[in-house]
């Protein structure tokens, strides 16, 4: 019996350790390349905050999807009044934070009281502007008072500086977050990880993790050590030039997307020759794309016409409206009075994108006449002279900003672009929220600022991410910032 027992035993041990290993494994480490400064993103303005809390630790009364679209977050449904100058929102019974206390009408209060007041550090404070109260209609309904119709508000609401949060809490978030999103903040070992685990009483689905690492690695052979010897399980946004490691292999999944990262030849319209259509027009007409993506992004650009992101239900493609024409550039050159071509300066950021491409653009426009001088300038430097004093002739940057085609409207802009008609329709498009209205408001400024080559439109900046095999549920896109936990699981 007592060997019989025994053998009983021992199977059933054998059989509970078969098992254990068979299991999904529910934690994930995520490599990253920034750490961040805080952890609070309605008082911080780095990516690298959103990066980690957005939608995972703190939600907003909405929430943007992976498409960019938008979707309820905290707030159930809302309604609009006929004028668009009022928001009616219905919130979400038996929410609570991660300190246990309860969500309500008085904590959208709260929260938007303080992103307004004068001492507010919020980065994105402007976009909220429109908003002259927040009523307190009962403790699950409440009200926006707009001062005039904004058709990115509700966008707006789902941006990591919206987040939901509390009078009980706000103060310690930079470095002790609370939220009422699915993860709840564990730890934050400096310079090395921060730590979440899933929050049991999340009031929505409940996501497949039950904890994840934001593993902080900034250098690129590392991350690469890191993945391929398994110490984390993926990275968002890996460098191009190393995917060729991992596109072969089996252990892993590629996924290319794109973000909210026009990157653009940025030209000074305010200063000649620049002020000249048919020099903006020839320049357009010498940029060959594909050269450039190849060179700059390793192919993994997506190429623009204009200044919108691909992966948007508003973007036109209007890639062809100038296309790779050298003789139509030194024709156009020409006829601007410049027969010979001309000088001029390329000022570029220490980024790669920006180095690499101004190479091969250089090359590209020294083809059609255009002579361009390379200054490398360091961030401080380009913030000062090219966005500030707008002091440059042409320069490289990607504006990731989403939804930002309103900079076109702005002739004090650092590009210096002052056309009456796009600044209309972008009045018209902020305070229309039909979303066919938009759209096609949107086409039309897309349409215009291609047709006036005010930038050389180059490319998207490509997301591409490095995983696992075997997970699944990772946004290839960035319509916004943030590596979202909801929907990642193991498929094994």
């Amino acid at each position: 019996m007592r060997t019989t027992k025994s053998l009983a035993l021992a199977m059933a041990g054998l059989l509970l350790a078969t098992t254990m290993a068979a299991a999904q494994p529910t934690e994930i480490r995520i490599g990253v390349a920034l750490e961040p400064p805080a952890l609070d993103p309605t008082a911080g303005a780095a990516e690298a905050i959103d990066v980690v809390v957005y939608q995972n630790i703190f939600e907003g009364l909405t929430r943007i999807d992976q498409n960019g679209a938008v979707q309820p977050g905290l707030a159930e449904s809302w309604t609009i009044s006929e004028d668009g100058l009022s928001y009616r929102f219905s919130l979400h019974d038996g929410v609570t934070f991660h300190d246990g206390t309860s969500f309500d009408a008085e904590d959208v209060k709260f929260t938007f009281d303080r992103l307004l007041a004068e001492n507010s550090v919020n980065a994105q404070k402007a976009l909220y502007a429109p908003i002259t109260a927040v009523t307190v209609i009962d403790p699950l309904t409440v009200e926006f008072t707009l001062s005039r119709p904004d058709g990115l508000f509700l966008f707006n609401l789902g941006r990591g500086d919206a987040v939901i949060v509390a009078p009980e809490s706000a103060d310690n978030n930079a470095s002790e977050p609370i939220g009422t999103g699915p993860f709840a903040f564990l730890q934050w070992d400096r310079g090395s990880r921060v730590i979440l685990e899933q929050y049991g009483p999340y009031w929505g689905d409940k996501p497949s993790l039950t904890k994840a690492s934001y593993v902080f690695i900034s250098d690129t052979a590392t991350m690469t050590n890191a993945l391929l010897a398994g110490d984390i399980d993926g990275t968002n946004n890996f460098a191009p030039e190393a995917l060729a490691i991992f596109e072969g292999n089996p252990q892993f999944k590629v996924l290319v997307g794109s973000t909210e990262g026009e990157t653009i030849l940025a030209t000074n319209n305010r200063k000649a020759p620049f002020d000249n259509l048919k020099v903006r027009q020839a320049i357009a007409h010498g940029l060959d794309r594909a050269e450039i993506i190849e060179g700059a992004t390793y192919g993994y650009g997506v190429p623009i016409g204009t200044h919108f992101a691909p992966h948007h239900p508003y973007y036109l493609d209007l890639t062809n409206t100038y296309p790779y024409d050298p003789a139509a550039a030194k024709a156009l050159l020409a006829e601007a009075g410049f027969p010979d071509g001309f000088s001029a300066t390329l000022k570029l950021p220490p980024v790669a994108y920006a180095r690499l491409s101004g190479q091969i653009i250089a090359s590209q426009l020294a083809q059609v006449g255009i002579k361009l001088e390379l200054i490398n300038v360091e961030w401080a430097q380009w913030l000062e002279d090219v966005l500030t004093n707008k002091d440059f002739d042409l320069t490289i940057v990607s504006h990731v900003e989403p939804f930002d085609i309103g900079i076109y409207a702005n002739p004090d802009y650092y590009f210096g672009y002052n056309n009456s008609e796009v600044q209309a329709l972008n009045e018209t498009l902020n305070a229309t929220t039909d979303e066919a209205q938009r759209k096609a408001l949107a086409g039309e400024i897309q349409t215009i600022i291609a047709r006036d080559a005010v930038n050389g439109y180059l490319f998207e900046l490509a997301q591409t991410g490095v995983w696992n095999a075997k997970l699944d549920g990772m946004w290839p896109n960035a319509p916004v910032e943030g590596v979202v936990l909801r929907d990642i699981h193991w498929t094994e």
